[in-house]
């Protein structure tokens, strides 16, 4: 009798299994094409709603972090729900191509977007850019005060006297290009500055907007917080003009957002599509176009007319596939700033 209650239990659990296995194959056939989107939810929309339109193809976005998504693929492995991987900054790229879980990037696709903006192993391409600049004070700071190097603010003379968001993927991808085109060194050196002179704040509009208060003199941030600002009533960036680094200066690092399709995929043909779409005229339209003020990288893809060029920064010459976002994290961890 006993024998036969397992028996009867155990198909009973079989068959429970077995039908929620079929539950989640049909729920995850609703969703379509799952995007894992890191970039700003108000741009992943924009691309998704554009290639449903032009291809009817149903999209269902997921909103995260950098890191955080580029952790979670790791874990979830050949089992993760998502097909694409979009983020703000290369180097969760990074981490989930060096954990293998990426398919090669359609030569097609590969061949809209410019060498320095995607990786020669073609496992992922740069869709969108932005720049570092340092948001100042028009009030307290004129041209001839501003610092002449990102490197400068870890000087004595600037204690207290500027801010950061160093918790972020936006800043770890600046010190992770600071990292590798100066050495450990000089970045510990310029980490420890950051810890000492630097209030730090919780995201780059939170500092913008002590630098419009007047809190700090000036902050470290990505260009489009103030064009988005000023674009709709620039209450948050009225007191504030931005100083664009140039010379080929860590300050001038442009990041580069990134997009992959995950080789785990069961719908790799629309995975492919979604990132062609992306990186084509149509979808790099959607920067020039949209709200969110990040560059244009395709080729011959125009930015938003607001925007200083992307020719005219001047900046320096940084390996996107190779910045080091784990050495970042053990480096800021050991300053004392995460």
């Amino acid at each position: 009798m006993n024998i036969a209650l397992n028996r009867f239990s155990l198909a009973l659990a079989a068959s429970f299994l077995s039908a929620t296995a079929l539950a989640g194959s049909a729920h995850a056939q609703d969703e379509g094409l799952v995007v894992y989107n890191a970039q700003h939810e108000s741009l992943g929309r924009e691309w998704i709603d554009a290639f449903t339109k032009e291809t009817g193809i149903k999209v269902t976005m997921r909103q995260g972090s950098d890191m955080q998504f580029a952790n979670q693929i790791i874990q979830e492995g050949d089992a993760s729900p998502a097909d694409v991987f979009l983020t703000e900054n290369s180097p969760a790229m990074t981490l989930v191509d060096g954990a293998g879980l990426f398919a090669p990037i359609e030569k097609e696709t590969l061949d809209q977007v410019p060498d320095q903006y995607r990786p020669a192993d073609g496992m992922w391409t740069g869709i969108a850019a932005r720049t570092t600049v340092f948001a100042y004070d028009k009030t307290k700071l004129t041209e001839d005060k501003l610092p002449k190097s990102l490197l400068d603010l870890a000087d004595p003379a600037w204690k207290g006297r500027w801010g950061a968001a160093p918790a972020g993927a936006d800043f770890q991808a600046i010190v992770a290009a600071l990292l590798q085109l100066k050495g450990e060194d000089a970045t510990k050196a310029w980490l420890k500055g950051l810890k000492d002179n630097a209030t730090p704040y919780k995201g780059n509009s939170v500092a913008m907007k002590a630098v419009n208060a007047g809190e700090v003199e000036g902050a470290v941030i990505y260009h489009y917080y103030w064009f988005g600002d000023q674009a709709k009533t620039g209450e948050n960036s009225k007191n504030v003009g931005l100083h664009y680094f140039k010379n080929q200066d860590p300050g001038a690092f442009v990041s580069v957002s990134g997009g992959g399709v995950l080789k785990s995929t069961q719908h790799m043909k629309e995975a492919q599509a979604f990132l062609k779409f992306v990186t084509s005229k149509a979808g790099q339209a959607v920067l020039k176009d949209g709200t969110s003020y990040e560059y244009a990288i395709g080729k011959d893809a125009p930015s938003n007319d607001k925007l200083t060029p992307l020719t005219d920064l001047n900046a320096p010459k940084v390996e996107a596939s190779t910045l080091d976002s784990k050495k970042v994290v053990e480096l800021m961890t050991a300053a004392g700033l995460i």
